[in-house]
This record gives structure tokens, C-alpha cells and sequence, in this order.
């Protein structure tokens, strides 16, 4: 009964062929104890013919899966399923299967060109290759002996590092930053930052989710310095693909795309490189280069390994202009202090940046040339120069705190021709403030301040024209709340600008409303962040579901509507791009506020009962008393007036 009739198998080595249901059972893939125990139930007519032959192929199926999932092929830090790398399209759907069927072993498919150059990657610059003489040495040898600056040399290694692993081309041996310290190919004095490179193999913390990311997700949420980071990720693509850090090997480049891990734009930026993108410098030539054009000037020796050929007298020749620029390009600091703060920066930046007059950039970069200095001699007077300019920095009155003349410049509110005059005191911070440019962003409020009666030309504030029965309750509240939202509540009686518990205290606002004030307030002061305790911005605390969407959105349209987004951190509003990379804004919503509708139309017009933009009723009621604030002109309707919010 079981020799009868043909079944087509869809795995393992029955794959393709027509065999029958006793060779089956019969089969490596069932045990003794199981074939017997299928025999007894189909003798005992438990089971037809049709049942037996589902029950085999399932049990060839798992087994031929689960042999599958244990062929592993050596990565750059560990194994690599074959099924994983065939999935990732690493591995063709032939080899794979010629690999499952034993028609080949691990180890040719490991060998093959196409295959390896993503699990190991290609070739680094492995060291230099001295002429005439043919001498080879380390990239750490070559620095101690005084033919590579330790500048280039750090760059060089970084790269091995980044790329997979530190390279002794006198051996032929690859070693992880440890061993290499251990193996005294690399100094102790550049461990640490070796150890920062090889995260471009292993991953990133990130540290908002403690999740591993790549090295271009580092890149994207500024835990690495830019120029840094796009030098480490050129060295990859040179060398066979961005890295997966899960998985620890290189990806084609449209799975890099799909991951994450890489995309459009900074492609484009690599692909056409410039002087921000060649970081990598030819002692030989003095030449800024991509890393992809290093590897093409290196030398293939017999072992098979990239070598930089110098020539020895050559490489004795430093501090040229190309080098000074490469060399303080690449020394990366920490000041924290002014607009450095937070950041690594490198030293070029700060002698470019305000804090250093042109004289005394062209002064230290003139000693740095001539040897009378050295690079740390120069950090020691430059960190001493920012550092005593900062503590002299000028403050200027924010929403509810001092802003520095630093974070002004940070957030693209001054110019950095500005800066420096303020810094070096060309330039008060008074007639800063008074700058239009500037004032907008400190301070300067265009809500709705008040209400004045058609008949009467009285002033009045919000609150007193709820009382007086001019506005209703939901309407008022609602701009009071926007108010609150954009700085301060007005009292436009007395032209003051106060807080929500100065205004109750001097009774510009009922008792009854402070609480919900207040939590319209916090959108410029700020958002307690659950989680993590941080301070956040009204748009993050509406991303994190901290304050109900329509009212969030329509508090966050009146800061926009009245100059900007809020920065409750800094404590002034911020151009829309700075808004954007602080994560106060983005351009979905940016598109939900430019494209008003009922939705986000939530405020009111008492007098002519449509429903509005805070823009749109900015716009529509112009009257503006000698002190400059805007007033709503309030007509009583026959019939009262319509209340929005209870209807």
C-alpha cells in the first residue's frame, strides 16, 4: 500500500523527485521508534494513507528547517545563518539550495568572491609600504618612527576599526581593538577612540530606547560628530557595504536602504565628493581624499593585504597647509561651554568659530606650522580663550528665563557676524533686543489681548468681558488659553504682561480658571516627560499623548500664529528649521495646521459665529491701541452669544 502511487517532495535530498510513501518512512528522517509507531496505527487503520503521507512531509519539513537554520557561516563578529544570508539575497537561491541538497560545503560557498566581500568585507589600508626599500610597517609603527602624524595615523586606524578589525600586515593578522592594545598594535593614548570606531562594527546605544543602532542612525541622531561619522561610513562602503551591527556584516546596499541603516541623501553626498567628505589625507601627495580613493593608490603585496606606498623622505615633511587643516580637522574635543556645549567638536571649528579674532586664528595656526607649537598647546589656549569669553557672555530677558548670546546663535536667531560683535562687545545686548529680527523670537506677543466694545471704545481684559457677558465662559477660556500658550496673560487695561499666577493674584483671571491656565502655560514653560523626567515641548508632549490632540494642536497654532514655536528649554520661539531639528515640529503637522479646516479651527468669533484659525482672528480683528496689542471688538448680538465649547 505504501509502495504505491508517487509523492513529490519539497525538501531535503527526496527535493524535486518523485518518489513513494515507503521510501519515505523508510528514510533518514523518521526515527525507529516513530516509523514503528506510524506502522501500528496504519495496521490498526488509525490513520489512512493520506494522513501518513501529510504526518512525513511534515516531519521532513521541520527537520530540513531546522537543519537549515544551524548552517551558519562566519561573520565579521560571529556566525551568520545561511538561510539569513540567503534571505538578505548575500546568498543566491542556487547555492542555497545546493548548499541544503550537499551538493557543496559550507566552505565554498564562504570562499566565493561575492559572498566573502560581504561577510568579512574587502580590503583596508593595511599599513605603509616604504620605497625603495620595500619595508612594510603597521599604521601604529609607522607612526612612532615619525612617517605618518598622528593625526593620519588615527584616521587610518579608525577606519580598521570601523571596517572590522586592526590589521598587522607583517602577519597577516586581523585583531578586535582589545587584542590590538594587547597585541601592541595600537597605543594606549588612541585606545578609546578606536574603541568609539569599532561601534561602527558592533553598534550604538541608543540612549533613548537602549536599542543597538548602525552607525548611520548614530549619525542621524547626532551621537557622533558628523564629519566623523560620514569618514567611518565612506570606509565601509569602500570596503564591501554598510555594516549590519545585529548581525555584524556588510549589506547590499538596497538592504542597507530597507533597514535603515543608509539613505538617499547622504548617498548623493558621498558619491560626489568634496573637501568635507575627503577624510583622508596622503602624506605622500598631501592630498585630502575620499577612502575609496586611498585603497586605489595602495599596494597589493603578496599577501594579498593594501599597503600606502611613501617614499621616506617624503613623509618627514610636515605641517604643510593641507596637512595643519587635516590634522585640527581631526582632533576632536570637548569644551561644553557656549555653543559648544553638548558637543565634540574639532579644533578647526573652534578656531573658525566667533570666539577666536582672525589675528589670533593666523597667529596660532602660523605657530602650529612652524612647530613652536603643538596641537595640545593650542587646546589648552583655546579652550582658555572660549572658556573666559563664555563666562563673560551676554544675557538677554527670554520668556521666562535669560537667554545667552550663545543659544541666540545656536538657534539662527543671530548671525554669526553678530555673535562675535556681541561677544567681543561691539555691540550692546540692548539694541540687540530692540533688532526686530530679535524681538520676535524673545518675546514679542501678537495674541489677542483684550476686548474693546464697538459702542463704547471701553478696553477690557478676556476675563472681565466673560463677566460682563460679552464673551461666554468657553470662549474666553479658550483665549485665555491661547494667552497663556504664547507667553503671558495680558491685562491690556494696564498694558502688563503677567503669568498665569500673577494674573490670578492681581485678579486679571478668575480662581476658577488656574488650573486649566496652567496647563495651557506649560506650553511655555514646558512638559514633564513621564519617562525619562526631561523637559519637553508642546508638540512632543502632543507626539507623546500627554495633552488631548485638538487641544494641543489648536495651542500649538496659536504660538505659530503669534511668531513662532516655543522652546520651553531656552525659553524663546525658534525659526520653523530649528523647531524641526529640536523635534518641536514636523511636517506632518506642519501640513495639518496649512491646511485648515474644522479641525483645526478652534477658536471662535462671537460676532460673526464661524469657526477660526487663531491666525484667522488675528487677522480679522486689526484694532491696535498706541501701546500695541490687539483687541477684539466685541458687538452684542440679538439673541446672546453663541457658546462653542457648551453649546
Amino acid at each position: 500500500a505504501l509502495q504505491t502511487g508517487e509523492i513529490t517532495v519539497k525538501y531535503g535530498r527526496f527535493k524535486g523527485k518523485h518518489t513513494t510513501l515507503w521510501d519515505l518512512i523508510n528514510s533518514e528522517y523518521l526515527s525507529e521508534d516513530k516509523r514503528q509507531e506510524l506502522f501500528k496505527l496504519f495496521r490498526l487503520r488509525k490513520i489512512t494513507v493520506e494522513q501518513l503521507t501529510v504526518t512525513i512531509l511534515e516531519i521532513i519539513k521541520a527537520k530540513e528547517i531546522k537543519q537549515q537554520e544551524e548552517l551558519y557561516l562566519e561573520g565579521l563578529r560571529g556566525k551568520v545563518s545561511v538561510l539569513t544570508l540567503a534571505e538578505l539575497g548575500i546568498v543566491d537561491e542556487k547555492t542555497y539550495n545546493d548548499l541544503i541538497d550537499g551538493k557543496t560545503t559550507s566552505t565554498n560557498v564562504m570562499n566565493m568572491e561575492s559572498v566573502r566581500n560581504y561577510l568579512r568585507g574587502t580590503n583596508c589600508v593595511a599599513g605603509v609600504i616604504l620605497q625603495p626599500s620595500n619595508q612594510k610597517l603597521s599604521i601604529y609603527e609607522a607612526q612612532r618612527s615619525g612617517i605618518l602624524t598622528p593625526g593620519t595615523a588615527l584616521c587610518l586606524l579608525e577606519a580598521q576599526a570601523a571596517t572590522g578589525f586592526i590589521v598587522d600586515p607583517l602577519r597577516n593578522k586581523k585583531f578586535t581593538v582589545a587584542q590590538a592594545l594587547k597585541e601592541n598594535m595600537v597605543g594606549p593614548q588612541m585606545y578609546e577612540k578606536l574603541l568609539s570606531a569599532e561601534r561602527a562594527v558592533t553598534g550604538y546605544r541608543d540612549p533613548y530606547t537602549g536599542h543597538t543602532i548602525s552607525l548611520f542612525q548614530a549619525l542621524e541622531k547626532d551621537l557622533i560628530v558628523r564629519q566623523h561619522g560620514i569618514r567611518l561610513l565612506e570606509a565601509q562602503i569602500a570596503t564591501g557595504g554598510i555594516i549590519d551591527p545585529i548581525m555584524c556584516i556588510h549589506l547590499p546596499v538596497e538592504v542597507a536602504y530597507k533597514k535603515g541603516y543608509f539613505d538617499a541623501e547622504l548617498n548623493q553626498i558621498l558619491s560626489d565628493p568634496t573637501d568635507d567628505t575627503k577624510g583622508f589625507f596622503d602624506p605622500k601627495t598631501h592630498e585630502n581624499l575620499t577612502y575609496s580613493e586611498m585603497l586605489s593608490r595602495c599596494k597589493d603585496p603578496k599577501t594579498g593585504l593594501l599597503l600606502l606606498p611613501l617614499n621616506t623622505e617624503a613623509s618627514h615633511e610636515l605641517h604643510t597647509d593641507e596637512q595643519i587643516e587635516f590634522a585640527l580637522k581631526n582632533k576632536i574635543i570637548t569644551l561644553n561651554v557656549g555653543t559648544f556645549t553638548g558637543k565634540d567638536v574639532s579644533v578647526w571649528e573652534v578656531l573658525l568659530s566667533a570666539y577666536i579674532s582672525e589675528q589670533k586664528r593666523e597667529q596660532l595656526i602660523q605657530q602650529y606650522r612652524t612647530k613652536t607649537l603643538t596641537i595640545e598647546e593650542i587646546i589648552e589656549i583655546i579652550t582658555a580663550i572660549v572658556t573666559e569669553v563664555s563666562s563673560k557672555e551676554k544675557k538677554f530677558k527670554g520668556l521666562r528665563k535669560q537667554v545667552s548670546a550663545s543659544e541666540l546663535y545656536e538657534s539662527k536667531i543671530i548671525s554669526k557676524e553678530l555673535f562675535s560683535q556681541i561677544i567681543q562687545g561691539e555691540i550692546t545686548p540692548d539694541k540687540v533686543t530692540k533688532m526686530e529680527s530679535v524681538q520676535k523670537f524673545l518675546g514679542a506677543t501678537n495674541c489677542i489681548a483684550g476686548v474693546r466694545v464697538e459702542s463704547t471704545k471701553k478696553v477690557m481684559s478676556i476675563y472681565e468681558a466673560k463677566s460682563k457677558g460679552l464673551l461666554t465662559p468657553g470662549t474666553s477660556l479658550i483665549l485665555l488659553e491661547a494667552q497663556a500658550a504664547t507667553g503671558f496673560v495680558i491685562d491690556p487695561v494696564n498694558n502688563k504682561k503677567l503669568s498665569v499666577e500673577e494674573a490670578v493674584a492681581q485678579g486679571v483671571v478668575g480662581q476658577e480658571w488656574k488650573k486649566k491656565l496652567l496647563s495651557a502655560e506649560r506650553a511655555v514653560t514646558g512638559y514633564k516627560d513621564p519617562y525619562t523626567g526631561d523637559t519637553i515641548s508642546l508638540f512632543q508632549a502632543l507626539t507623546k499623548d500627554l495633552i488631548v490632540k485638538d487641544h494641543g494642536i489648536r495651542l500649538l497654532e496659536a504660538q505659530i500664529a503669534t511668531g513662532g514655536i516655543i522652546d520651553p528649554v531656552h525659553s524663546h520661539r525658534v525659526p520653523v528649521q530649528v523647531a524641526y531639528q529640536r523635534g518641536y515640529f514636523d511636517e506632518e503637522m506642519n501640513e495639518i495646521l496649512s491646511d485648515a479646516d474644522d479641525d483645526t479651527k478652534g477658536f471662535f468669533d462671537p460676532n460673526t459665529k464661524e469657526n477660526l484659525t487663531y491666525l484667522q482672528l488675528i487677522e480679522r480683528y486689526l484694532i491696535v491701541k498706541d501701546h500695541g496689542i490687539r483687541l477684539l471688538e466685541a458687538q452684542i448680538a440679538t439673541g446672546g452669544i453663541i457658546d462653542p465649547v457648551y453649546s
